[in-house]
């Protein structure tokens, strides 16, 4: 059950929000059939809805390094938010970049509309390394520095806001005529929707499980090739397999940057089991962790006699 009100917030914005009441319950399939079959008489039907009343809605929900969306709902934050790519039936022809925020028990939410290139476009701005990993395990446990970690962490954020600006095109390039069409859905039932989304889910994290356990076999004989050579080859592949093939040297340092702005063939594999069926393509992705790559080695340089100097 919801109840509508507007409220205002002066925090960046004086621009009036919609706030309301939610309150979700968990029903069996007979009460929501009789639910349906009520309100069935009450409310006309969405017009995209299938014989059902359903449709496929898919999202692909963004947070921290840190995780902070995710832990500030399972705390019971009273202010809190976060962003998420939304499009609606079985076609990305209807994109959505939405941002939920709570506050003091109300629930809002505001959209904008993307095209499917301006969507494509925020998969290069990444940042994907935790700060946990690069400040203890590469800053401590390789180059036995909190200060080196706290640098590697500054360049892969640095490397991610240039790759950002790189890949963030202009207005012009956006065609807006796409967002007037109406866009295509195709209706599934209820039944399909569920068991394809447990199936579709279960199958994602297979696969990234997958990936991650691939890729770390895959490193291993790259191990003994040995010397600086080896420790690139595995940087290719794999992040977490190159913290004992790093050097606390110079090359080390530049190589640790380079390689947490790739993050490696794994990662890339594990975000294209992720947009599987999305219509989105990895291209973008991929250029954009060159570049954040490539960024990142030349801020290492840069500082490398400074940070272990």
């Amino acid at each position: 059950m919801t109840t509508m009100m507007t409220t205002t917030m002066t925090a960046g914005t004086t621009e009036p929000l919609r706030l309301r009441h939610e309150v979700k319950h968990q029903i069996s399939p007979q009460e929501d059939l009789v639910l349906a079959s009520r309100l069935g008489k009450l409310f006309p039907r969405d017009g995209h809805a299938g014989p059902d009343g359903s449709y496929r809605v898919t999202s692909l929900y963004f947070d921290t390094p840190y995780d902070t969306a995710l832990r500030e709902k399972l705390d019971g934050v009273d202010r809190r938010e976060k962003f998420r790519l939304r499009y609606y039936g079985a076609s990305p022809a209807f994109l959505k970049l939405e941002k939920k925020y709570k506050v003091n028990g109300l629930c809002g939410k505001r959209s904008a509309r993307l095209t499917l290139e301006e969507a494509e476009r925020l998969l290069a701005f990444c940042n994907n390394s935790n700060p946990v990993f690069l400040i203890s395990v590469l800053g401590v446990g390789v180059f036995g520095s909190v200060r080196a970690g706290v640098w590697l962490w500054l360049i892969h954020v640095l490397s991610a806001l240039l790759t950002g600006l790189v890949f963030r095109g202009s207005e012009k390039s956006a065609s807006r005529q796409e967002l007037t069409r109406r866009p295509p859905f195709r209706a599934v039932s209820f039944a399909e929707a569920f068991t394809g989304a447990v199936r579709s889910s279960l199958a994602g994290i297979l696969s990234v499980c997958a990936f991650v356990v691939f890729f770390y076999v895959l490193a291993q004989p790259l191990t003994a090739v040995g010397g600086r050579l080896g420790a690139v080859l595995v940087a290719a592949l794999e992040l977490f397999s190159l913290t004992p093939l790093l050097t606390a040297d110079a090359f080390g340092f530049l190589l640790a940057a380079a390689a947490a702005g790739w993050g490696g063939l794994s990662v890339l594999c594990q975000t294209l089991a992720v947009l599987e069926g999305s219509g989105l393509r990895l291209r973008n992705c991929f250029l954009g962790k060159v570049v954040q790559s490539a960024f990142s080695l030349l801020l290492a340089a840069l500082l490398v006699g400074y940070v272990l100097g």
